[in-house]
């Protein structure tokens, strides 16, 4: 809970018992204390913003501040019926209770600090590609634009106001609640939360280039899904890129306030699958046969990505970042379907220089033609996935299989540094930021039987290790080998000689 959140309810709890108790109530100085809880209200309203979670306590607040005026203006209105009173008393403790704990289980959180030494820039791009068609919307004219967010090391800027977790939240979390069949309010909170950036800060002077990194996330999420991931990378010197891919994610909205709506994981998967095991029946799309599926148009977000950026390190319109990207040292990170289509740039686009995988069936062109960059891989063992079905649902055998074969058998034919990294006890939303949204998740069967911070934790040491070691030139002993710092990790490495990886029960 907030500040003000807490403060309220401390009011409300001493002003319940102020006039719940009548020796506290016939104290008329403890009385005050009534009128400074609906104070304390306003001011959460008007300072930290309105929450429904809250309502329960604005209610209460209000109530009791009339009973406490009637006793000021009438103070011998007549008897008190205390079996009226004990009820009236009853519904303040649930009314209390209830804001209480709705505002803890839906809090507005806050992202642990990062690690590393550099303070936290952002700043957003919207992008036309021009040479290709928008295979998302009815118009056949429209063309394919991306919604991008850079996060960057910056200056310092202790005072300024911190950057939002979502930009357009309203939208993206409409889309959220439309696409996972959750009510919207679930999710209305997240306009509140705000992460460790500034919003155009000065980049940090201490280095003359910056490498960069292309996030991705999975199906139905949104650019800074991953927020735990990008704040890590970017405070040890990354310039971190999210992309909001039409179609993919939940909604991508335009400056203009035009916005397409992200298609459910039903409607979108044959188009998926085809990339998994191409038929000889290729899927349709606005008149475009998709022989390969669809995982390859979204890799061409990538591609087209860097395209851009290298445009803006000639010359940024705001200034920001020209001169400042060393494109000749990028890499790409993605979970789920983010992961699939990072491997399928990495195999057909050798300017990203490393590729950091998570948890997902690669594509059947992945597969047959390998990937020749540094790649780690990130998921956990067969067990895990088996016991996430038993919790939350999905993850057929068939999934589980395609996609620890599909990992294992890209890694074994790695022709250089490969790693392959199994953490026992993840879940898939580990991989992102849906811990931090609620402390219920594990209680949902969300999360694994690791504990969240510790998962990413995990995630953050190795993602960084790899690209320390690969796009910085670092040696950090975390990739010599098991490490004693996270015994959970089944860690395994190889430089491009043929390994055999223990079969999965």
């Amino acid at each position: 809970m907030r500040p003000l959140e807490i403060l309220l309810a401390v009011g409300n709890l001493l002003g319940l018992a102020i006039m719940a108790i009548p020796r506290l109530r016939a104290r008329t100085r403890l009385g005050l204390v009534v009128p400074v809880a609906l104070l304390l209200a306003a001011a959460q309203v008007l300072v930290e913003g309105p929450r429904w979670q809250l309502a329960p306590g604005y209610a209460l607040a209000v109530t009791l501040f009339l009973a406490w005026l009637t006793g000021v203006v009438r103070p011998r209105a007549g008897h008190v019926n205390r079996p009226a009173a004990r009820t009236a008393a009853a519904l303040g403790a649930l009314a209390l209770l209830a804001s209480v704990l709705l505002a803890t289980v839906l809090p507005v959180f806050r992202f642990p600090e990062p690690t590393g030494p550099y303070a936290i820039g952002t700043t957003t791009y919207h992008w036309v590609d021009a040479s290709r068609p928008e295979l998302f919307t009815d118009a056949p004219g429209d063309r394919r634009e991306l919604m991008a967010q850079v996060w960057y090391p910056a200056e310092p800027e202790p005072s300024a106001p911190r950057a939002p977790y979502i930009q357009d939240a309203e939208a993206v979390t409409s889309a959220m609640a439309r696409l996972t069949g959750f009510p919207e309010p679930v999710f209305s909170q997240f306009r509140y939360v705000t992460t460790d950036a500034v919003t155009s800060a000065r980049m940090a002077a201490d280095r003359p280039r910056y490498p960069v990194l292309i996030s991705l996330t999975g199906l139905g999420a949104f650019r800074a899904a991953s927020t735990f991931q990008i704040q890590e990378l970017v405070s040890h010197g990354y310039v971190v890129v999210g992309l909001d891919q039409p179609g993919a994610a939940a909604t991508t909205r335009f400056p203009d306030g035009r916005e397409i709506p992200g298609w459910s994981r039903d409607k979108i998967y044959p188009l998926i699958r085809q990339s998994w095991t191409p038929q000889p029946v290729a899927p349709v799309l606005q008149g475009q046969t998709l022989p390969d599926g669809i995982i390859p148009y979204f890799a061409q977000d990538v591609s087209f990505a860097l395209d851009r950026l290298a445009g803006l390190n000639e010359a940024d319109p705001d200034g920001l970042l020209t001169g400042r990207l060393d494109l000749g040292r990028a890499g790409v990170f993605g979970i789920s379907w983010g992961g699939a289509t990072g491997a399928e740039a990495c195999a057909t686009d050798q300017r990203i220089k490393a590729c950091f995988i998570m948890d997902v069936q690669l594509t059947a062109h992945v597969v047959q033609a390998g990937l020749r960059q540094p790649v780690m891989f990130m998921t956990r063992d067969t067990q895990t996935f088996r016991l996430e079905r038993e919790r939350s649902g999905g993850w057929l055998e068939e999934e589980i299989a395609g996609t620890v074969e599909t990992m294992t058998d890209v890694y074994r034919r790695l022709p250089g540094a490969g790693y392959y990294v199994e953490v026992p006890g993840l879940f898939h939303v580990d991989f992102t930021d849906v811990p931090a949204w609620s402390p219920v998740t594990p209680q949902l069967g969300l999360n694994g039987t690791i504990d969240a911070r510790r998962a990413h934790a995990v995630i953050n040491a190795y993602s960084l290790a790899f690209f320390d070691k690969h796009l910085m030139g670092q040696s950090p002993s975390l990739l010599d080998g098991p490490s004693s710092r996270f015994p959970e990790a089944r860690f395994l490495r190889h430089q491009g000689v043929a390994v055999h990886l223990p079969e999965g029960p």
